[in-house]
């Protein structure tokens, strides 16, 4: 009888807990907060709405800091001390993360106003499925055959569930395409610097990028108007805190493991969520054609997921 070390099942459960779990739960969060944001487009400025979510988001990360220095010293563990090395490193990861994420946050804001329905500023953000694995290529990152179908097959699944009418490219949807491509670029970042950084201090760094980006545009291009932002503030705090503060924290822990061609592709449930609250919230009645975009999704993460575990099984068997 062979005896299987404890940590040889634990710390493959917690991987795939970060790698599979963790980008739903953030696509979830993302999903539902898209109708948020949608109304805050209607009332305040691009800039002024990034500048505000992101420095709400940083008061919230903030405070989970606190409080988890404050468990820490309770409990009688270490609260380990940066070093200059570290603040370095730190330096350099935030500043072309948080630009990326600033950078797409706003051409997303801007893409809206500019008249790009909800659903379509979905799928073509979603593009990011697509283009996560082709830049991942040009440095190097070699993507599974079965994702290159899964992302595909998700694809269509996104063009079913988003696109209603005639698919024309207008200035607002090339401002959502180059936000896309934005945000593939901050997937990447992340891959390539968050296995080494603290998440807290990793998304606290990007926001405070970010922030800093749409506060300079919002003083020069805006003229803030507080009394609209009051109307919004539910709506703002919703998103600010959820879907930065919460949902960029997960993205981070999840990617510490995961691929970031299969991340992505997860995150692309985003587009099912946000039209299965948009049913169960608002009422809105689904259609024939947007259950089999969401089937379609639902297929390309669930081949992703369970296929190579089933080589993986297969070869197991075989030895």
């Amino acid at each position: 009888m062979t005896i299987v070390p404890p940590h040889t099942i634990i710390y493959p459960v917690k991987d795939k807990l970060k790698s599979s779990i963790l980008p739903l739960m953030t696509a979830l969060i993302w999903g539902t907060a898209f109708v948020m944001q949608d109304i805050c487009a209607e009332k305040i400025g691009a800039l002024t709405f990034n500048c505000l979510r992101f420095f709400i988001a940083i008061a919230f990360l903030a405070s989970v800091w606190g409080v988890r220095t404050l468990v820490m010293k309770k409990t009688g563990k270490e609260v380990k001390r940066t070093t200059r090395e570290y603040r370095i490193t730190m330096l350099k990861a935030a500043i072309p993360i948080g630009a990326a994420l600033g950078v797409a946050s706003i051409l997303q804001q801007f893409g809206m106003e500019l008249g790009t329905d909800a659903g379509k500023s979905g799928f073509i953000t979603a593009l990011y499925i697509v283009l996560v694995p082709v830049f991942g290529l040009v440095i190097g990152k070699r993507v599974r055959p079965i994702l290159v179908v899964s992302i595909l097959l998700a694809l269509g699944g996104l063009y079913l569930l988003c696109i209603k009418g005639s698919f024309r490219l207008e200035i607002g949807d090339l401002l959502t395409l180059a936000c896309a491509a934005a945000f593939a670029v901050q997937i990447l970042l992340i891959d390539r610097f968050g296995s080494s950084l603290d998440s807290i201090d990793l998304c606290t760094g990007e926001f405070l990028v970010a922030g800093m980006i749409s506060l300079a545009g919002m003083l020069i291009f805006e003229r803030p108007d507080f009394a609209a932002v009051g109307g919004v503030i539910w709506p703002l705090l919703y998103v600010a805190i959820l879907s930065s503060g919460v949902a960029y924290l997960l993205q981070i822990v999840a990617q510490k493991r995961g691929d970031p061609a299969l991340v992505s592709l997860l995150f692309s449930m985003e587009s099912v969520f946000s039209v299965i609250a948009g049913a169960l919230i608002l009422g809105h009645k689904m259609t024939a054609r947007e259950y089999i975009g969401c089937a379609l999704i639902l297929a390309a993460v669930a081949i992703a997921q369970i296929v190579p575990e089933r080589r993986a099984e297969t070869q197991r068997d075989g030895e």
